[in-house]
C-alpha cells in the first residue's frame, strides 16, 4: 500500500516474542503491585501466590527488577521489597502533577484572594505538595511536606467521605486527637459529619485543627488514581461571610481539573 509521496506505508504486526514481552511486563507490574504497602517484604514463595504464578517465573522477574533496583532485598532470608528507583520514579510523577494543577490553584487562590493548598494523601495523613498563598495582609500559610491528620482538617474529611465506616475505622481508629476544644474525637461524631460533606460534596474545618483558622476542602483523584486534596484556609474572622463563595469556586476548580484530565486522557 503506497502512502503520501510514494512512501511505502507499512503495518507493523506483532509477532510471538512482542506478546511474550507484553506478558513479562505485565507480570513484573503484577509483582510490584503485590509489593505495595509491604514495609517488611513478602518471599518469593508469598509472591508467587499472591500474583498466581509458579514460583520459578516470580524468582526470574524479581531478579531482573532487582537488577533495575525497582526492588531489593528486605531480608538475609529472601524476602524483597519496593526498591529506590520506584521513589524516584513517584517523585517525578508527583511533581509533574503539581504542575499540572498549579495553574488551577493559582487562578482559584487569584479569585479569591486566599491561600489554596494541594496535598497527596499517604494512608491516615495528608502531605501538602504545593501551595498558593493568598494577597491578603492577613493570610494562613503552611510549609511544603508539612504533614496533617485526617479527621479534623478539611480536606482530610473530604477525602475520609469516599470511604465507609469500617474503612475510616481501619485507617484510623475510633477515637482521635484533641488539637482543638473544637476537633471532632470520636468516630460516631465524625461519621455524623461525614454524611453531611458527602450531601455538600465539600469538607469544612471550623477551628477543629488550629483556633482562629478555618477552611474548605474537597478531594479527588490525579490522573493516576491517587487520592488527593484541595483546601481553602482561611483566619476565621472573614470566614463566616467567605464560606459559601468558597465551597462554590473550590468545586468549580476541582470539576475543571478534572475535566482537564479527562481531555488529556482522551
Amino acid at each position: 500500500m503506497q502512502g503520501d509521496r510514494g512512501r511505502d506505508l507499512v503495518v507493523p504486526m506483532s509477532s510471538p516474542t512482542d506478546k511474550s514481552q507484553v506478558q513479562v511486563i505485565a507480570r513484573a507490574a503484577q509483582i510490584l503491585r503485590a509489593l505495595e504497602g509491604e514495609g517488611d517484604g513478602l518471599s518469593l514463595g508469598q509472591i508467587a501466590l499472591r500474583v498466581n504464578l509458579a514460583r520459578s517465573t516470580v524468582q526470574r522477574i524479581v531478579a531482573s527488577l532487582a537488577a533495575e533496583k525497582l526492588v531489593v532485598a528486605a531480608s538475609p532470608t529472601g524476602r524483597v521489597r519496593l526498591g529506590p528507583t520506584l521513589l524516584r520514579l513517584a517523585a517525578s510523577v508527583q511533581s509533574d502533577f503539581a504542575t499540572m494543577a498549579r495553574p488551577f490553584i493559582a487562578q482559584l487562590s487569584d479569585e479569591l484572594r486566599e491561600t489554596v493548598d494541594l496535598a497527596s494523601v499517604r494512608k491516615d495523613h495528608l502531605v501538602f505538595i504545593d501551595q498558593v498563598i493568598g494577597s491578603h495582609r492577613l493570610r494562613t500559610v503552611s510549609a511544603v511536606g508539612e504533614t496533617f491528620p485526617l479527621h479534623c482538617t478539611a480536606n482530610g474529611k473530604a477525602y475520609l467521605s469516599q470511604l465507609n465506616e469500617t474503612q475510616i475505622e481501619q485507617l484510623i481508629g475510633k477515637a482521635y486527637e484533641a488539637r482543638t476544644p473544637r476537633t471532632l474525637t470520636k468516630l460516631s461524631e465524625l461519621m455524623a459529619e461525614l454524611r453531611a460533606v458527602r450531601r455538600a460534596g465539600v469538607a469544612y474545618d471550623r477551628e477543629e485543627h488550629t483556633l482562629g483558622v478555618c477552611a474548605v476542602g474537597v478531594a479527588l483523584q490525579d490522573p493516576l488514581g491517587n487520592a488527593v486534596a484541595l483546601s481553602v484556609p482561611v483566619p476565621s474572622q472573614r470566614f463566616r461571610a467567605q464560606q459559601s463563595l468558597i465551597a462554590q469556586r473550590l468545586i468549580a476548580c476541582k470539576q475543571a481539573m478534572q475535566a482537564n484530565w479527562r481531555a488529556m486522557a482522551a
